[in-house]
This record gives C-alpha cells, structure tokens and sequence, in this order.
C-alpha cells in the first residue's frame, strides 16, 4: 500500500513540474494543482495509512488513526480550491487585457508597444 502511495505522489509531482514548464497560464494552472494534490496525499499518508480504524480511541479498540493529517489534508483541500480559483481569475484578467497568456512576458512588450 505504502509503495503504491508513492508511486502515485511521483506520478503527481512530476506531471506536475512538467505542465509548470509550460508557457501558457492554464497548464501552470493545472500543474500546480496536480502538486498540491500530491502534497494532500502526502500528508495524508503521514498519518499512517490504517483501514476501518476509529479517528479517536474508543472503549473496545486501543488503536487508532491519526486525526490531525485528516484535519490539515481538508483544510489544504478547501485552501487550495480558493486559491485555484483565484489564479484562474487573475490569468483569465490577464488574458483579457493582455490579449494572450504567456507567462513569458512577451505579451507585456507587445502590450506597451501598442500603447506609444
């Protein structure tokens, strides 16, 4: 299980890194999404990954599964989906005054060049 678990953060982090080295706005998008993704299932998998197990002890089992990985795993679910929507907002801004959406800043020089 645990080797699967990080196959699957490799995978993540490294279509991740690859959309990032794009020079459009949407793949930067998508890669750092891809990455916090990975990050989530990395903390997640710190919390020591144990099926049908009470987040809290109980008075018939002594064992138990971590709740504070469960707790930050959801708090950088619901940080990561505002800032995504956030950086979606900005490129799309971007592309509307720019009239492109390189990240390259090739689009700018063609954008004061107009305005002289």
């Amino acid at each position: 299980m645990e080797l699967l678990i990080a196959i699957i953060i490799g995978v993540l982090i490294s279509g991740g890194v690859f959309l990032i080295l794009k020079v459009r706005t949407f793949p930067i998008v998508m890669g750092l999404t891809l990455i916090s993704y990975a990050v989530n299932i990395f903390l997640f998998s710190m919390g020591r990954v144990k099926v049908n197990l009470p987040p809290i002890i109980t008075q018939t089992s002594t064992a138990y599964t971590d709740p504070i990985p469960q707790a930050l795993v959801l708090t950088a679910i619901v940080i990561g989906f505002g800032m995504s929507a956030f950086v979606i907002v900005l490129a799309l801004r971007s592309l509307h005054e720019l009239g492109n959406d390189h990240v390259d800043g090739k689009g700018i020089k063609q954008h004061l060049g107009d305005k002289k």
